[in-house]
């Protein structure tokens, strides 16, 4: 059994890129286990000076909720051209462990328009060295209202792909 983490960049009550995850959550293909980190909202401030045994313990269950994923799924927001910071800011918690080094990434998007957030968010997780898998998803979501995205995200087509993308992303891990 593949254990994946999907992390949503917004924290936003009504996300989309939340209720995306959550739908790949539901729609894993057999040989998987996705689960959904909900802790970005609480995480601190990442400071270099509380790491090792100062470590606070939200940012502690992240960094052990990666090391112990077999990959790591991010679905982000686009905010002024960039990568939200309370993203930025979990990702820095990881920037100095090993719990980044080689680990499988697939990114997922619910906006067609968060091209720039796309790029600075590959190139952030590519040189703390996450394995970039070059597949993905992309479910047009943006302004969309909570029960219009359970309709879009139900439909057979979206559930088809949300299987392939998972399953192509479980090839990928599988063949490292």
């Amino acid at each position: 059994m593949l254990n994946i983490l999907a992390i949503s960049g917004s924290l936003r009550a009504a996300s989309t890129n939340s209720a995306l995850v959550a739908a790949l959550a539901r729609n894993a293909p057999a040989g998987c286990r996705v689960t959904v980190y909900d802790g970005l909202g609480r995480l601190p401030i990442f400071n270099p000076d509380d790491e090792g045994e100062r470590t606070p313990r939200e940012a502690a269950f992240l960094i052990d909720a990666v090391t112990g994923a077999d990959g790591v799924i991010v679905s982000c927001p686009e905010y002024a051209h960039g990568v939200p910071g309370g993203l930025k800011n979990a990702l820095d918690w990881l920037v100095s462990r090993d719990a980044a080094v080689a680990k499988p990434a697939m990114l997922t998007h619910a906006s067609p328009r968060s091209l720039f957030a796309r790029s600075a968010l590959a190139e952030i997780m590519r040189t703390m060295s996450f394995a970039m898998y070059e597949g993905g998803l992309e479910i047009a979501l943006l302004g969309k209202k909570p029960a219009e995205v359970e309709v879009i995200l139900d439909e057979p087509g979206n559930v088809l792909a949300m299987r392939d993308a998972l399953q192509g992303f479980a090839d990928f891990i599988r063949g490292r």
